[in-house]
């Protein structure tokens, strides 16, 4: 396991074979992974984009850079992709980490005792038409809608900001809702959509009342605690289904 350095938890890793080594130093990574004979590659967990004085490329760092190309100055999908791309070119076989957890998706429907109303319903719908013109730009992934207003999109400072943001624009009545997509030209073998009891405790925390999300495309990580939270906070989780989000509908 390659640990990134100031991202990684050293405390999960502590158990199993790893390194813990600083994204700008490619030469180690790879280095790292043939020596330990590594074929396949999961990419797992958060990263924040590094400026080019923070990422002290090495000169193998720099050569794939090279290859990057424009994708390193385009969103986060888009240099993904590129990452991906040039991973495989090295002869690694990028795995998605819901192909190798298969249960960790979120599957599509009501989890919650509590349900969502026309109006949460109606925010949702709205929210899906935002979220996937912040996909389609390579923007984010999500965004926060009440009352048909939209409150707050996700960009570089993610969920869990953008929803401590939205506590101080709460509007009076109907609290408003959470929606997360898959972005429309998504690489699906990193950076899938992701909540857990964090987001939960987070939506409630801005006052909303739930969280819809993408079926089937969206890592719902702790999967009993995140549906815990929502009930003891009264919130409501729903799974949307993809072909009704590919249309801009709630199904």
């Amino acid at each position: 396991m390659i640990g990134l350095e100031g991202f990684a938890d050293r405390a999960t890793l502590a158990g199993w074979p790893h390194e813990v080594i600083r994204i700008g130093a490619a030469g180690r990574i790879l280095g790292a992974l043939r020596k330990n004979g590594c074929e396949d590659v999961v990419m797992i967990g958060p990263v924040r984009r590094p400026s080019m004085l923070d990422l002290r490329p090495d000169t193998e760092a720099m050569r794939l850079l090279g290859r990057v190309g424009r994708a390193a100055f385009m969103g986060d999908d888009g240099l993904l992709a590129a990452v991906v791309k040039v991973l495989g070119d090295e002869g690694f076989h990028v795995i998605g980490a819901h192909e190798i957890m298969q249960d960790v998706l979120g599957p599509a429907g009501l989890l919650t005792r509590t349900a969502p109303d026309a109006q949460a319903m109606a925010d949702i719908e709205r929210g899906i038409a935002v979220a996937r013109a912040l996909g389609a730009a390579d923007v984010g992934q999500g965004c926060v809608v009440q009352q048909g207003i939209v409150l707050a999109v996700e960009a570089a400072e993610g969920t869990d900001a953008m929803l401590a943001r939205c506590a101080g624009l709460k509007r009076p009545g109907a609290g408003g809702v959470l929606v997360k997509l898959v972005k429309p030209n998504q690489e699906r073998r990193a950076d899938l959509p992701t909540i857990g009891p964090e987001t939960l405790r987070g939506a409630a925390a801005a006052g909303l009342r739930g969280v819809a999300f993408e079926a089937g495309g969206t890592i719902l990580a702790e999967r009993d605690a995140s549906v815990a939270t929502a009930d003891g906070d009264g919130l409501f989780l729903l799974g949307l289904d993809r072909e009704a989000v590919q249309q801009g509908k709630v199904r």
